[in-house]
């Protein structure tokens, strides 16, 4: 007899049993299982802290240095203006304009950059003079991305130092100046810079760290530059003072004018220059010291230049036979070689005499006590200790200025067109060449953008091809109305550029217009 319930209660079980069945199966060929196992995370620290407390310590010191003085470092661009070769109309804009010719003088400029610090809360920044030589436009990147046009105060080639100046109204986060006098080799430091590239912001505020090398490293860096620039030649040469402090933080090329920090946050040097085989860093980096730069600092605010102070003589450094001949108690000091018949030191130094002090500190090498010298004004009073005749004579200078600022500035000479200061050009569409190009109706075309220009920084060159419709308010028809609309913005000012492209899209670049 059949019973409905019990049939259920088969139909359950086999259910049941070919469901487990078939698990197994599917498990067996790898159905069911993932593909990778979830790892398991450990996330308890491997050493305890107090092991690595020291290392612990330091790392917190370099993160609370970092914030407590990337503040004040700033990115600077500079602009100089370049001669360029006559080119054609690049060929992806040939077909806009047939009958253009083949010799459209381009609108260039050089753009380069580098870093430097603020060491003033109303807009005194401090840079190295190779970041801003030549420059006819000078641009402050601030931390919060904000940018201004700067002064160039003055500027060194002999110590590659430079000032610069922003005008604002806040007060501006200011970097503590340090001693480098007091700088021990082995001594922890950071290298800040800011270089970035263009526009971009991906390689702002780099932080490296490392230890002082060395001090008073002579590179002959300055003085070979200076040697083969016709402006100062051989003679100018002998002017540049070297006195580098050497560190292993990385500094690269855009670090150039950043701070060298020791870990009380006082800048000690301006990184300035790097060692290398490759334009890269390769283990040496290498800043002008603090004290130098900033008696640099304080003559070209006040006099525009520096008033570089010497002695007057002929010097090199001693070496282990010197030392063994004139009597010396270590191979070390400044032999005399010669002395400006002239000049400060006549009657007092003789050649052969051996310095070793300079008002009671040693004095160990030539790039040692040009420095200290340079770091001393025009008219002051210079104790100097001598080895003469094998025993030590006390001998009094009063210093001299260098004839240094005799040489004649050389000076760039500034685009008058408020389009090439911008860096766009633009040609006439007529009812042909519009057709041409995808367009209804005549009007101007953007044909180039400026490398480096301002248009540039800000992206107008993806818009080559397209039309310029309007300025700000005004629509232009013709070249003569982008110039003429474009040389009613004042410097300083922002300039709306409104573009349409062949399918009638519309677009707006928002620059500012150069001094």
């Amino acid at each position: 007899m059949y019973d409905p319930l019990r049939a259920k209660a088969k139909v359950a079980v086999y259910s049941v049993v070919a469901f487990v069945f078939g698990m197994g199966m599917a498990s067996g060929l790898g159905w069911t299982s993932p593909s990778h196992a979830m790892p398991a995370i450990i996330e308890s620290p491997q050493i305890p802290t107090e092991a690595i407390q020291p290392a612990v310590d330091l790392s917190e010191a370099f993160t609370t240095l970092a914030n407590a003085v990337t503040p004040a470092v700033v990115r600077i661009e500079s602009r100089r203006e370049v001669s360029a070769a006559r080119q054609e109309v690049p060929d992806v804009f040939r077909r806009f304009f047939p009958d253009a010719p083949e010799d459209q003088p381009p609108s260039q400029g050089q753009i380069s950059g580098g870093s430097g610090f603020i060491v003033s809360g109303d807009g005194y920044i401090m840079t190295n003079n190779h970041v801003v030589e030549g420059a006819n436009q000078v641009r402050v990147f601030f931390p919060d991305r904000r940018y201004y046009e700067a002064e160039v105060v003055g500027a060194d080639p002999y110590t590659d130092v430079a000032v610069i100046k922003v005008d604002v109204e806040e007060e501006l986060p200011a970097m503590a100046i340090g001693n480098s006098d007091q700088i021990r080799v082995g001594e922890w430091v950071l290298a800040i810079g800011n270089p970035g590239f263009g526009s971009s912001t991906q390689l702002d505020f780099t932080v490296t760290a490392g230890i002082i090398s060395a001090q008073g490293r002579g590179l002959r860096l300055l003085q070979r530059d200076l040697f083969n620039n016709p402006q100062f030649g051989p003679e100018n040469s002998r002017w540049a003072i070297e006195n580098f402090i050497q560190t292993d933080a990385v500094i690269n090329p855009g670090n150039s004018g950043g701070p060298l920090v020791n870990l009380r946050g006082q800048v000690i040097g301006i990184n300035s220059a790097i060692a290398s085989t490759t334009g890269v860093y390769q283990g040496y980096g290498f800043a002008v010291p603090i004290n130098l730069a900033r008696r640099v600092m304080e003559d070209l605010i006040e006099f525009g230049h520096v008033r570089r102070p010497r002695i007057g003589v002929e010097i090199q450094d001693v070496v282990a036979e010197d030392a063994a001949v004139y009597g010396l108690p270590s191979v070390s000091g400044v032999l005399v070689q010669n002395v400006d018949p002239r000049g400060p030191s006549a009657g007092e130094l003789e050649a052969e005499d051996v310095i070793v002090e300079l008002d009671g500190q040693r004095v160990g090498y030539v790039a040692e006590l040009q420095a200290k010298i340079a770091e001393r004004h025009p008219g002051e009073q210079v104790e100097l200790t001598v080895y003469r005749d094998g025993r030590p004579v006390e001998v009094t200078i009063r210093l001299d200025e260098a004839p240094i600022n005799e040489t004649p500035e050389a000076t760039v000479a500034r685009s008058e067109l408020a389009a090439d200061r911008l860096g766009i050009n633009v040609e006439a569409l007529d009812e042909t060449t519009a057709e041409r190009a995808g367009f209804s109706d005549p009007g101007v075309v953007l044909t180039e953008v400026a490398p480096g220009s301002a248009a540039a920084r800000r992206g107008v060159a993806n818009y080559q091809g397209n039309k310029l419709v309007r300025i700000n308010d005004a629509r232009v028809e013709t070249p003569e109305d982008v110039r003429a609309a474009l040389e009613r913005v004042e410097a300083g000012d922002i300039v709306s550029l409104h573009f349409q492209s062949p399918q009638g899209e519309e677009r707006v670049v928002n620059v500012r217009m150069p001094a």
